[in-house]
């Protein structure tokens, strides 16, 4: 069953949910799919939403691979993506480096490296961290701990707690990223969601107003608590890493709260279009 949100969120909000929806972004992971399984009816439902007026992209966090890597798995699960359609935090995070002109450190998992090529990363002099479990050992983080010491940047692509995997939930940067802050007194640069830059760079090319567009995720903070805090109406599906109750973990609520994508899409054909 949905559950629309109470009657108590500010008038303003409700009202919001009438403004014509002009585009519609769309996590990955999670909520279209987990890893090499789609979510059931998730092909079709993307396919009924493309076939309304909206504009749809898909934003994900996930830095286990490239984009290309990403855009193969998605093809082999007969989703109709193409890759200028989808926005990563791996490509915010190149375009810091880029901006700032520094060396990183890349702890990433490897097979995301394509997305940092022509990047120098000898004699680092930033650090920039992902999921990268194969890296997250003594050794390597020490290392990091070291350059941040001499006044590297820390430069986070997310600091997501934890994300679902086929075998269960799995820790994800957060914890990492978080420990070398701690260890070295420094805040990190975050580039994924939730940042309000994160979205607003999404929407670029779409000609839309974030209080134009709606977010569907299945992390109520990253994802649906993010969107909203730009303007966004925010959908959180009961997919992928949701737990009962997170909903109720962000204010104001999300503006739906349903059991998968197939579920968001019903109710933006019905009453958002």
């Amino acid at each position: 069953m949905s559950s629309l949100h109470p009657p108590s969120v500010p008038r303003e909000w409700r009202m919001a949910a009438r403004r014509a929806l002009r585009a519609v972004l769309v996590d990955l992971n999670g909520t279209l799919h987990i890893e090499d399984a789609a979510v059931p009816g998730a092909q079709e439902a993307l396919k009924r939403l493309r076939g309304t007026s909206v504009m749809v992209r898909f934003v994900t966090n996930t830095t286990k691979e490239s984009k290309r890597d990403l855009l193969e798995r998605l093809k082999k699960l007969e989703f109709d993506i193409s890759e200028d359609e989808i926005f990563t935090s791996l490509t915010a995070a190149r375009n810091l480096v880029e901006q700032k002109q520094v060396r990183p450190l890349l702890l990433v998992d490897d097979r995301a490296l394509p997305d940092f090529k022509g990047i120098q990363t000898s004699d680092p002099n930033a650090v920039v961290i992902g999921l990268a479990p194969e890296h997250f050992h003594y050794q390597t983080l020490n290392q990091a701990f070291r350059l941040l010491l001499d006044g590297a940047p820390l430069i986070a692509i997310h600091k997501a707690r934890y994300y679902k995997r086929k075998d269960g939930l799995a820790l994800g940067p957060g914890p990492f990223v978080t420990a070398l802050e701690y260890a070295t007194d420094t805040k990190a640069t975050v580039v994924g969601k939730p940042e309000k830059t994160f979205f607003l760079e999404a929407l670029r090319g779409t000609g839309c107003e974030p209080e134009e567009a709606v977010m569907i995720g299945d992390d109520c903070r990253d994802d649906v608590g993010g969107a909203q805090d730009v303007g966004m109406l925010g959908i959180l599906v009961k997919t992928g890493k949701y737990r009962a109750a997170d909903e109720e973990k962000v204010s104001p609520p999300p503006y739906l709260t349903c059991e998968s994508f197939p579920h968001a899409v019903d109710h933006i054909l019905q009453h958002l279009l």
